[in-house]
């Protein structure tokens, strides 16, 4: 994204309830302007729920969001984090450093701390994993290049100090906030729910724009495991929704359903996909499940969830690998 576009969005802060602020920082990803940390306030100070990601000038928009509602790094008790994407934990390092607070995050992390703790390793993975899908080489080569000139957005690896894991509480002057582990998205993911108010902080599980995406390869079926966090959310019965990209929403039953059904009409498309052209690729089914082929742009989204959605008809016995490299796929008979 150009300079003079990102610096239209900065750091912006507002209340959403009494207790609750919403801070709206800036991403630097083309559809993906902002994402959100929000403050919720805890005795002397707050709980803040993400962080946002690490690049230059970021800690400045997080304090810039934070001070429009009167708030300071300093207030953070401390830091819970949805989900080890960097969008969501980047800055932790600098909360943490800033504050002298606690980091609180889900144990299952291996996806975040793969690209740290071996940049070249992760890169290799996710080339080779692209190749065997049927990405034609040159612009593979194009994008590792440019790949390599990236940041991850993360300032350093900060361990957890707890583990956030299903039942444990989070206590605020709002009330006590249960984690509920929510894997799909990714295999760190939780959603909080704060019962009395039905409240929930939803990272990235439930959006207020229904969009899927799935991390690819680290557990045996992400969709399957994001289906089955839809319903452990459906049955908290929230009503309003605190989500990691823009607003606030009500209506959390109706996002639940069309997030269901939209996974299920995915599916459909890449079932109908293999049985019309199979032997066929993930690479050559992207076009026919987006309408469009990949691009620099969507490679990291759409041939991950085209694997995702694979892997889940595959482990439901509707499709199977028909071997060969790039690796193919075809109906089961």
């Amino acid at each position: 994204m150009p300079e003079s576009t990102r610096r239209r969005e900065l750091g912006r802060g507002e209340r959403v309830l009494p207790g609750i602020w919403r801070l709206r920082l800036p991403l630097p990803w083309p559809g993906v302007p902002h994402c959100n940390a929000w403050a919720v306030a805890a005795g002397d100070g707050i709980v803040l729920f993400d962080c946002g990601l690490h690049e230059p000038g970021s800690r400045a928009q997080l304090e810039r969001a934070m001070g429009q509602v009167n708030l300071k790094l300093e207030d953070v008790r401390l830091l819970v984090v949805t989900h080890a994407h960097s969008d969501h934990y980047g800055q932790a390092a600098d909360v943490v450093d800033a504050s002298g607070c606690e980091l609180w995050m889900h144990p299952n992390h291996a996806h975040m701390r793969a690209a740290l703790d071996d940049p070249d390793a992760a890169l290799a993975r996710r080339f080779e994993v692209a190749r065997q899908s049927g990405v034609p080489i040159e612009p593979l080569r194009e994008w590792s290049a440019s790949a390599r000139t990236r940041g991850y957005g993360i300032a350093r690896l900060v361990e957890p100090d707890r583990e956030l894991v299903g039942g444990v509480t989070i206590d605020t002057d709002l009330g006590r906030w249960t984690v509920h582990e929510t894997p799909g998205h990714a295999p760190s993911h939780v959603c909080l729910h704060e019962p009395e108010r039905r409240l929930l902080v939803s990272g990235d599980h439930l959006l207020g724009r229904i969009s899927l995406y799935f991390d690819y390869g680290w557990t045996p079926d992400p969709v399957g495991e994001f289906l089955a966090s839809l319903d452990t959310v459906d049955r908290l019965d929230a009503r309003l929704c605190l989500a990691g990209h823009g607003r606030t929403f009500t209506d959390v039953r109706a996002h639940i359903e069309a997030n269901r059904a939209l996974v299920a009409e995915r599916l459909e498309r890449v079932r109908r996909a293999v049985a019309e052209h199979g032997p066929i690729t993930a690479y050559d089914i992207v076009p026919l499940l987006h309408g469009e082929p990949l691009s620099q742009l969507t490679a990291g989204w759409w041939l991950p969830e085209t694997l995702c959605y694979l892997t889940h008809l595959e482990a439901v016995g509707a499709v199977r690998r028909a071997g060969g490299d790039p690796e193919r796929w075809v109906l089961s008979s």
